[in-house]
């Protein structure tokens, strides 16, 4: 089964933190702090298993990913 994907991001045009979903252009909420976007990332992701969210800082660049269910990582073998 594919890995449902989550994001927490930055977005300078509304100066919002969002969390997306891949595939999604509209976000499903959006958020003032950081904190609480992260929050309700984690529990959708949580909710919609297998899945992996990730959280960007400001710039773009990856803070953090977590993944939720069944996690290939590390390898058999």
């Amino acid at each position: 089964m594919a890995r449902n994907r989550y994001w927490v991001v930055w977005t300078n045009a509304i100066e919002q933190w969002q969390v997306k979903k891949t595939g999604n252009e509209t976000a499903l909420k959006n958020f003032n702090v950081k904190a609480d976007a992260i929050d309700y990332g984690v529990d959708v992701a949580k909710r919609n298993m297998p899945s992996q969210l990730t959280i960007k800082k400001k710039d773009g660049q990856i803070e953090d990913e977590r993944t939720y269910g069944d996690d290939p990582y590390p390898p058999k073998g």
